[in-house]
């Protein structure tokens, strides 16, 4: 039987009504959530993410500000525009949206944003507060990724999640937040990667498999047990002459063979990368009831 697909896009149209809920909530009190997006260069992936994010705040009824900034922009002008925004009262959440333009130092820029606007969860502060358990700004994707599973019924408790990939931006903290006590965790945790000397014996393990090692269709499915849930977090531009831009878009699975034996699988597009913003959105509509109390 083919799997279920986990629909990213009515999962992040939950989430993203819950935040519009809350939003006229803080407006009720004169807060209007204020998010600042600064983007240096022209990279077009980058530019159209951007344009994603304003469209869900002027949905939601939020601030949006984008700064754009040329990919020539020495590092200490950077500095300087992320300690002004600091300092806006109306500036909720900051997001420096990457990747840099070589050159620029991207941890650096992260720890410059104050803890309580840093609405991407980077910052070496909310990362720690995660890992201790505490109450803080999440990392996103790994945000939405534990929505997901738990909207569409996939509890992690109890159940063995290898996650494939060791970013700081959603191997890692995945892995923290499958691992940790309560709602979407409590699960047990095997982070694999590139260097993992044969990757399928761990993948074979899993329950719950998340793919986010950055390259095309690198999941087969011999690589999955049946019945696996399978999150893809991939989002890869492959050649393709019989679309019109050239390109097609996959993940990090081999979606048509994984899904004959999986039970529920993530589509790309269509699936992670939606969540993503919802949670971004959630995340700054939650710095702007801290920082207004």
């Amino acid at each position: 039987m083919p799997a279920k697909i986990i629909d990213g896009k009515a999962i992040s149209e939950q989430i993203l009504d819950e935040v519009a809920r809350e939003v006229a909530v803080l407006k009720a009190r004169n807060v209007v959530p204020g998010l600042a997006v600064v983007l240096v260069g022209e990279d077009p992936a980058s530019i159209s993410y951007v344009s994603g994010k304003e469209k869900a705040c002027a949905r939601l009824g939020m601030m949006s500000e984008m700064l754009r900034m040329p990919a020539t922009t020495p590092m200490n002008e950077l500095v300087k525009t992320v300690e002004c925004l600091n300092m806006r009262p109306h500036i909720h959440g900051i997001l420096v949206q990457s990747p840099l333009p070589d050159g620029l130092d991207e941890a650096r820029v992260v720890e410059v944003i104050d803890p309580r606007k840093d609405v991407d969860g980077f910052h070496p502060t909310n990362i720690g507060r995660m890992i201790a358990g505490q109450d803080c700004l999440l990392p996103c994707t790994p945000a939405g990724i534990i929505e997901l599973l738990m909207r569409s019924g996939h509890d992690p408790s109890g159940k063995h999640a290898v996650v494939v990939g060791r970013s700081n931006i959603v191997g890692r903290p995945l892995a923290n937040l499958l691992s940790r006590k309560g709602r979407g965790g409590d699960a047990t945790v095997t982070l694999c990667h590139s260097r993992t000397p044969d990757l399928a014996r761990f993948t074979r393990q899993a329950d719950i498999l998340v793919a986010a090692i950055g390259t095309p269709m690198a999941i087969t499915a011999d690589m999955v047990k049946d019945g696996a849930v399978v999150v893809d977090v991939g989002v890869n531009r492959v050649p393709d002459a019989s679309d019109k831009r050239g390109y097609r878009l996959v993940g990090d699975v081999d979606f048509s063979g994984v899904a004959a034996k999986a039970s529920a699988i993530t589509p790309v597009p269509g699936g992670v990368g939606l969540m993503t913003v919802a949670m971004l959105m959630r995340n700054t509509a939650k710095a702007a009831s801290g920082l207004s109390k």
